[in-house]
Parts: structure tokens; C-alpha cells; sequence
């Protein structure tokens, strides 16, 4: 049984930084694709960014880069998001997900082609 599970949501005031953690179990994810999707309230929900479990290769949207860096720890079976110089558009829900058969050399950007998803961390950036 796949398990996702994000921490390190909370409030931030505008400028600021927070490091959103996914914790993963109950598969071997190496093969997997890892993604970071958000939903604000009345939008639909979106990329941030995606990493490839065994190459590092990673895929940012255009809305978070230079700002948000996705990474993973092999070790920990975890998955993180660095966000700095938040805005106040950046506040949602936020998701870890996982995409247990990604296409090679590309990264799904849709949330329809992720398999698992974690239930979600709040991140709310006051102006």
C-alpha cells in the first residue's frame, strides 16, 4: 500500500521561505516519477514541479521557477519542495504525488496520469 504524506505547510508572511517534506512507503519508488501539484480554492489544481526518482531529473512550472526547488533523499524515501521568495498567489493546498509509470526522458505535468497522492498540506502566504 503506497503512502504519501507532506508536512511543513503553515502560514508565511510574503518574501519568506518554507520546505514542504513528502514521505513516502509501502513500494520501492525508483522507477517512480514524484510530483508537487497545488489547488487554491475555486481553481483547478496544477503542477509545481516533478522530480524522476532515479535520474534527478526534474521539471518546474514557469509560475514557481527560480523560486521553488524540488529535491529527494534516497535515503529517507522523501521528497521535498524549497520554497522561497513566497507570494500570496502561492497560497493552496499543496500535494505530493507519485506517477508509478513515467514516460522516459519527459515528465507528466497533468494530475489525471499520478497514481498516488498524499492528502495535502495547507501553505497560506499573508501580503
Amino acid at each position: 500500500q503506497v503512502q504519501l504524506v507532506e508536512s511543513g505547510g503553515g502560514l508565511v508572511q510574503a518574501g519568506g521561505s518554507l520546505r514542504l517534506s513528502c514521505a513516502a512507503s509501502g513500494r520501492t519508488f525508483s522507477s517512480y516519477c514524484m510530483g508537487w501539484f497545488r489547488q487554491a480554492p475555486g481553481k483547478e489544481r496544477e503542477f509545481v514541479a516533478a522530480i524522476k526518482w532515479s535520474t534527478g531529473y526534474t521539471k518546474t512550472a514557469d509560475s514557481v521557477k527560480g523560486r521553488f526547488t524540488i529535491s529527494r533523499d534516497n535515503a529517507k524515501n522523501t521528497v521535498y519542495l524549497q520554497m522561497n521568495s513566497l507570494k500570496p498567489e502561492d497560497t493552496a493546498v499543496y500535494y505530493c504525488a507519485a506517477d508509478s509509470s513515467p514516460l522516459m526522458g519527459l515528465i507528466r505535468v497533468s494530475p489525471n496520469e499520478y497514481d498516488y497522492w498524499g492528502p495535502g498540506t495547507q501553505v497560506t502566504v499573508s501580503s
